[in-house]
C-alpha cells in the first residue's frame, strides 16, 4: 500500500463485449461511424456558444449591439447540436445494422 491512486487508461471507451462489440467495428485509426460528426458538432456548438456570450455583452455594458452577422454566428450552437445528434443517430443505426447482420449469420 504505497498510497498511490489507481491509474486510469487513456481510452475511456468501453471494452468490446465480444466479436460484435463496438470497438470491433472501429477503423484502423480507432474511429467508428458517426464519431467525426459528433466531434464536428461539438466544435461548432462551442463556437456558437462563445458567439452567443459575446453578442450579449453589449446589452450588459450599454453599448451598441453587434451587426446581424454576429447573431447568425450564434445560431451555430443549434447547428452544432444537430450535427452531434446526427452523428449519434448514425452510430446507433450502424450498431443496429451490424447486430442484425451478425444475428442472421
Amino acid at each position: 500500500m504505497s498510497g498511490e491512486a489507481p491509474r486510469l487508461s487513456a481510452d475511456f471507451r468501453s471494452e468490446p463485449t465480444g466479436p460484435t462489440g463496438p470497438a470491433a467495428r472501429a477503423d484502423a485509426d480507432g474511429r467508428r461511424p458517426g464519431d467525426l460528426l459528433v466531434r464536428a458538432g461539438g466544435i461548432v456548438f462551442v463556437i456558437g456558444a462563445l458567439a452567443t456570450l459575446v453578442t450579449f455583452v453589449p446589452f450588459f455594458i450599454g453599448t451598441e449591439p453587434f451587426p446581424p452577422t454576429a447573431y447568425f454566428v450564434s445560431m451555430l450552437m443549434g447547428a452544432g447540436f444537430a450535427l452531434a445528434g446526427a452523428g449519434l443517430l448514425r452510430a446507433v443505426f450502424d450498431q443496429r445494422r451490424h447486430t442484425r447482420t451478425t444475428a442472421q449469420s
